[in-house]
């Protein structure tokens, strides 16, 4: 079958498949925790407040994560945190690395399908090793041309992508869940996005859409959406 001109890149995380509600309950265990040093809402916010702050230095994913929680454990406890705890932290953040992949409704059909139409790309940010680990976990590796893992999602990795693939930004359509990170880089460079909201999100991958940039993006309910015939003539445009 001959395939459309759109090359359809999907984030994974949130999009393909469930991972924020993962951390979302690491969380939970870890407020309780602490519960002695602090009121929950506090104790959530100076973890999200430092996770933040060490996102230049130490990425997302899991060990970010953990390395932050250790962190607002030694702080809110004025260093009074034990060897015990530091190691019930530790030992999470392993059982977090080796849970199996749960797919959204949907993906692997849906995927399948568009596959036989357009060329499908996984453009996802994070840890390589825990990135490549999910990827081989979720069993669509196969439904990919091309697979990147950066460590940042913005313009100039955009730009760099398509530039070293030979592809367009006419031919380009990025999709996912964020609009920080997937969507509004995407509007920026010139190409199309399609936004897949998820049942939860991290505020920090919240953010406003520019009213201009509006005709290039397309919103929709799921990622089954993708299969309706409005949709599909929309992904075939150039």
């Amino acid at each position: 079958m001959e395939r459309a001109g759109s090359v359809l890149a999907f984030d994974a995380d949130d999009t393909l498949w469930h991972d924020l509600p993962r951390y979302l309950g690491l969380e939970a265990r870890f407020v309780e925790l602490l519960a002695e040093h602090g009121e929950p809402d506090a104790l959530r916010a100076r973890l999200d407040e430092i996770e933040i702050r060490n996102l230049e230095r130490y990425g997302y994913g899991p060990k970010g994560f953990l390395l932050s929680m250790i962190e607002t454990a030694i702080e809110v406890s004025d260093g009074e945190i034990d060897g015990h705890a530091i190691r019930r932290i530790l030992e999470w953040a392993e059982v977090l690395t080796e849970q199996p992949v749960e797919l959204l409704p949907g993906v692997a059909e849906t995927l399948s399908a568009l596959s036989e139409r357009h060329r499908l790309w996984l453009v996802t940010k994070g840890d390589l090793f825990d990135q490549e680990a999910k990827i081989a976990s979720s069993g669509l590796a196969d439904l990919f041309e091309h697979i990147e893992i950066v460590s940042q999602k913005d313009v100039d990795v955009y730009r760099t992508i398509l530039t070293r693939r030979g592809v367009a930004v006419e031919d380009w359509v990025m999709i996912g869940n964020s609009i920080r990170s997937d969507v509004l880089p995407a509007l920026a460079l010139g190409a199309r996005a399609v936004h897949v909201p998820h049942d939860e999100s991290w505020h920090h991958e919240e953010a406003s859409i520019d009213a201009a940039s509006s005709e290039r993006l397309l919103r929709v309910g799921d990622v089954k959406d993708l299969l309706s015939a409005e949709v599909g003539r929309w992904l075939s445009e150039k």
